[in-house]
């Protein structure tokens, strides 16, 4: 006999997974210490963090966030190398094109 726990706040959801993707997934969860059901959360939850960095500014106050945000990561007043930045560019643009 199986006994529900009484949870507030907790939905049950089923899905529907091939076999082989469970078990790659089941695979993948131990390896980070995580039962199954802990790594389906964390996966959703990189994905909708994931989409949230990459939504556009709504406001002057995203602009400004966004702003403060890379100057915590860099340091404030700190700009790239932008001659880098184009030199990386044109290499990246030069290593797509076709062989002629």
């Amino acid at each position: 006999m199986r006994l529900k726990a009484k949870l507030i706040g907790v939905a049950r959801v089923q899905l529907i997974i091939p076999d082989e993707d469970r078990e790659r997934f089941v695979r993948q969860a131990r390896s980070e210490g995580l039962t199954f059901s802990a790594w389906l959360r964390a996966a959703a939850r990189d994905r909708l963090e994931a989409r949230e960095r990459a939504r556009r500014f709504q406001s002057r106050e995203d602009l400004q966030r966004f702003f403060e945000k890379c100057d915590a990561r860099e340091g404030p007043g700190m700009e790239p190398d932008w001659e880098e930045h184009k030199r990386a560019i044109e290499e990246s643009r030069l290593r797509g094109l076709p062989d002629v």
